[in-house]
C-alpha cells in the first residue's frame, strides 16, 4: 500500500538538515498508524511524502522512492494521487477551496471529474456516515474549529480514498470533538482504509492505532505494534518527549491577582441572521496581572470573545472597558497595549522566521533597533534562535505556534490574548510555554482560550467556563473543583465490559493493563466494589460540566 525505500529529503535552504533521513518503511492496507515525536522530528514531512506534496509542492533534495497504491509519487502528478490519498491538515482552513459547507464537501469529487450522480450519492452517504446534516448550508467562516474539522474530514471522505493522512488533527479540538473524530476514524478503519496520523496527543489513539512510529531528528527511531508501545511507562514516554495521559501535562506555577482591568457590562453579540446570541454576558470584571483561562467546547463562543477583545468585531450591545474606558473608543491606544495570537494566523511562507518577525514589528510601529533586540530575546524564550533563518513553510505546526506566540509579544503588551495557543505543541514545548506565560503575567493581563484543560490548571488564577455564548462559572480552579457534587474513582474492569461503562458513566481516561482496563470514572457512587477514590482535578470538573457518555464501541482486541 505505502512503501518508503531508503528515502532522504532535505528542505531547500533548510538549516540543520531539516527533513527526513534513511526512511525504509512499509504500511499495509487497513492499518491505523500513529506518527509521534517532538515538533520538527519529521512527522509532517513523512505525511507530505505520502500525499505527494513532497516533492511536488515543497522544494528540496529527495533521494529514494516513495510508492503509494502502486504509484511512484515523484513520477505522479498530484491530481493522480488525490483520488487515492485524502489529507486532513492541522489547520482545516488551509485546505478549504469554497465558502460553503455543501460545496466544500463535493469540491474534491468535482475536481477529479466524478459523474454528477456519483457525487450526489457520495455526498449523501458522507453526510449520513459523519452525522453532519446540521452543518449543511453554512458558511465555513461561521464554523467553530471543531466544526471546520468535521467538514475537512467530510470533504476527504466523500472521495472514498484508500488512504487518509491526518496532520495533528486534534490540535484545535476539545474532548467532545476528539471523541467525535475518533468515531470517524473507527468507521474508516472498519471499512479497510489506511489511516496515518501525525499527533502529539496520544491518549485518544491508544485503543485505535495498530502501530506506532516514533521519530526523532528526521529518523525513525522505533516502529512498534501498539501492544508493545503500551508497555512504556509514563516516565519512558516523558523521556521520549511524549505524553499518553491527559493529566501528564501539568506545570507548577501560579501567580497573584492584581487590580481589575477589563470589565464587561450588559454585553452581547449576534451574528447576522443567527437565531441565538453568540455572546451574552451580563457582567464581568477581569483583574490586571492575572492569567485568565476561558474554557469551553468548540462552538462555545471562545474565539468570538477573543476577537471582540481585540476589537476585530464590535458588540451588538453593551461595553467592554479597559481602565474604565471603552476599548473601541480608545482605538489605536488600546491596540498599542494589546498582543494577540489568533487560532489561525497568517504568514508569508517564503519568509524566514526572523524576517517575518521584523515585518510584524514594522507593522506594529516598533523601531528597527528595538525590534532586533526584542526579536532575539523572544526567539530565545520560545527556543527558536537556531532556526531563525528557516523559512516559515518548512516549519512544523508546533514551531509555527511558537512563532505566533513570539509575534504576539513583540510590543511587550499589557494585555496578551491567546486563542488556542498550545495547539500543535509537543509536551516539552507545552511545559515551556506554561512557564513562559507565568513569567510574562507579571504586570500583564493574560487571557487564553483553550479546550486543553491541563494547559491551564496550574497557571490560571481565574477560570471562566463558557457554554452557548454565556459564562456559567467564574472563579478559581480550587473553587470549581470543590463545586463538583460527584466524586472521582479509579477502577479496573474486564475489557469486554468497557463499552458498558462508557455508555453509563463519564469516563475520563482508559488505560489498558494486563488485568483488563483501568478507568477513571466520575460518579456520585463507586461504580464497582474495588473502586478507589481519587482527588478531583480541573480536567474532571471540565468533563463533568461539558462531557457526555461516550456510547462508542470499545475494541477489546487491540
Amino acid at each position: 500500500m505505502i512503501k518508503f525505500n531508503n528515502v532522504d529529503f532535505t528542505y531547500q535552504n533548510a538549516q540543520n538538515g531539516a527533513g527526513v533521513h534513511n526512511i525504509t518503511l512499509s504500511i499495509p492496507q487497513g492499518q491505523v498508524v500513529l506518527l509521534c515525536g517532538s515538533s520538527g522530528c519529521g512527522k509532517t514531512t513523512l505525511t507530505r511524502m505520502i500525499n505527494g506534496l513532497i516533492p511536488h509542492f515543497y522544494e528540496g533534495e529527495m533521494k529514494g522512492d516513495v510508492t503509494v497504491c502502486g504509484m511512484l509519487t515523484a513520477d505522479s502528478d498530484l491530481y493522480e494521487i488525490a483520488p487515492f490519498v485524502g489529507s486532513v491538515f492541522q489547520n482545516p482552513k488551509s485546505q478549504f477551496y469554497t465558502v460553503k459547507t455543501d460545496t466544500e464537501i463535493v469540491f474534491g469529487c468535482e475536481n477529479v471529474g466524478m459523474p454528477k450522480k456519483q457525487i450526489l450519492s457520495n455526498f449523501e452517504n458522507t453526510v449520513k456516515e459523519l452525522n453532519i446534516s446540521t452543518l449543511l448550508g453554512k458558511s465555513l467562516f461561521s464554523l467553530s474549529g471543531g466544526e471546520k474539522q468535521k467538514i475537512a474530514c467530510a470533504s476527504v471522505a466523500a472521495l472514498f480514498p484508500s488512504i487518509i493522512v491526518m496532520d495533528e488533527p486534534t490540535s484545535n479540538l476539545d474532548m467532545k470533538s476528539i471523541s467525535y473524530l475518533k468515531e470517524i476514524i473507527k468507521k474508516w478503519k472498519k471499512s479497510g482504509k489506511t489511516v496515518i496520523i501525525a499527533e502529539h496527543r496520544l491518549y485518544w489513539l491508544m485503543d485505535l492505532a495498530d502501530r506506532v512510529i516514533y521519530m526523532d531528528n528526521g529518523y525513525i527511531v522505533q516502529d512498534l505494534l501498539i501492544n508493545e508501545f503500551r508497555k512504556y511507562s509514563e516516565n519512558d514516554l516523558h523521556q521520549m518527549g511524549l505524553r499518553n495521559s491527559i493529566a501528564s501535562e501539568n506545570s507548577l506555577y501560579r501567580c497573584n491577582e492584581r487590580d481589575t482591568g477589563l470589565t464587561f457590562t450588559d454585553f452581547s453579540f449576534s451574528y447576522k441572521n443567527a437565531p441565538h446570541k453568540a455572546l451574552d454576558i451580563e457582567k464581568l470584571s477581569i483583574p490586571k496581572g492575572a492569567i485568565v483561562a476561558v474554557l469551553g467546547n468548540n462552538g462555545a463562543g471562545k474565539t468570538t470573545l477573543m476577537r471582540m477583545l481585540c476589537t476585530i468585531i464590535r458588540p451588538t450591545e453593551g461595553k467592554i472597558r479597559w481602565n474604565g474606558k471603552d476599548i473601541f473608543e480608545l482605538g489605536e491606544t488600546y491596540r498599542g497595549i494589546l498582543g494577540y495570537l489568533p487560532q489561525e494566523f497568517g504568514y508569508y511562507p517564503d519568509m524566514s522566521i526572523y524576517d517575518y518577525l521584523m515585518y510584524i514589528a514594522s507593522i506594529k510601529g516598533i523601531r528597527q533597533s528595538v525590534a532586533k533586540q526584542r526579536i532575539d530575546q523572544l526567539l530565545r524564550q520560545v527556543a527558536l534562535s537556531k532556526y531563525k533563518k528557516r523559512r516559515m513553510r518548512t516549519l512544523s505546526g508546533g514551531m509555527i505556534r511558537r512563532v505566533g506566540i513570539a509575534q504576539a509579544m513583540l510590543n511587550n503588551p499589557k494585555i496578551l490574548v491567546l486563542d488556542e495557543p498550545t495547539a500543535g505543541l509537543d509536551p516539552n514545548e507545552r511545559v515551556r510555554f506554561r512557564n513562559l506565560i507565568s513569567e510574562l503575567s507579571e504586570n500583564r493581563l493574560v487571557l487564553l482560550s483553550t479546550h486543553i484543560v491541563s494547559d491551564v490548571e496550574f497557571i490560571a488564577n481565574e477560570i471562566i467556563l463558557m457554554k452557548g455564548g454565556k459564562f456559567f462559572y467564574t472563579g478559581s480552579t480550587e473553587d470549581l473543583v470543590r463545586s463538583m457534587d460527584e466524586s472521582v474513582f479509579q477502577c479496573v474492569v474486564p475489557k469486554n465490559e468497557v463499552n458498558w461503562y462508557l455508555q453509563n458513566y463519564l469516563v475520563g481516561n482508559i488505560k489498558t493493563i494486563p488485568e483488563g482496563a483501568e478507568l477513571r470514572i466520575i460518579s456520585k457512587t463507586a461504580p464497582v466494589r474495588n473502586a478507589i477514590r481519587q482527588d478531583a482535578t480541573l480536567e474532571d470538573a471540565f468533563l463533568l460540566y461539558f462531557g457526555e457518555k461516550a456510547g462508542e464501541d470499545y475494541d477489546d482486541e487491540i
